[in-house]
């Protein structure tokens, strides 16, 4: 399924990749769980603005959590998520869960029954259980691995593998800003941790969750 919309749209390149003038070539990273085993693929396409696309999938073999998952997400030229698409699957069932955000700031939540309208608390980043990719969305929005900055953000979290949604808050600090890797404190609830990240603001290393190989 291809989540990307006319409004994306730009030149092709020799391979039949649709991309505007801005954007760079695809790329395909890897995350893989620290004390868990579990692992996040995700190919990644993303922009010299904020915008980023990417489809990824997550797979989770522990004796906790079995599961798989894959989700396509969309982000804007503002840097704010517009669209997430997830499924999950266990070994008893398959689940799927939608998420838009609409011209006005609310959020169309739908698990396949009808889309239900939530205001999340005007939140414009998305954050699902376990994927360090949506990490990056709002430290690149926030230009976080460039300058330094503190922020208190209301975020759309989405739980794997159940997939139920719900708005937290969450804090992100810069604690260093090098020309290679920068250094982003990250803060939930009671759960703390410094994520290193490279000069896109990508994951490089996220301490007790995952590190990319």
């Amino acid at each position: 399924m291809n989540s990307f919309n006319a409004t994306d749209a730009g030149r092709a390149t020799p391979n039949g990749e649709t991309r505007s003038p801005s954007s760079r070539r695809p790329e395909m990273i890897t995350w893989q769980g620290l004390h868990e085993p579990r692992l996040e693929q995700v190919r990644l396409l993303l922009s010299s603005d904020q915008r980023l696309r990417a489809s990824g999938r997550m797979v989770a073999a522990g004796p906790d959590e079995q599961f798989n998952a894959s989700f396509e997400v969309s982000v804007g030229e503002s840097g704010q998520v517009t669209r997430l698409l997830l499924r999950t699957a266990t070994v008893l069932e398959e689940r799927q869960c939608s998420l838009s955000r609409t011209e006005d700031g609310a959020w169309l939540v739908d698990h396949g029954q009808g889309a239900k309208r939530e205001t999340f608390n005007d939140a414009l980043d998305v954050d699902v259980q376990f994927a360090v990719l949506f990490n990056t969305i709002p430290i690149r929005r926030l230009n976080l691995h460039r300058e330094e900055g503190e922020y208190d953000l209301p975020v759309v979290w989405v739980s794997l593998p159940d997939l139920s949604v719900k708005v937290v808050t969450q804090t992100y600090k810069t604690i260093s800003v090098g020309a290679e890797e920068s250094v982003v404190r990250f803060r939930s609830g009671g759960f703390e941790q410094d994520i290193k990240v490279d000069q896109n603001g990508l994951v490089v290393d996220y301490p007790l969750i995952s590190k990319r190989i």
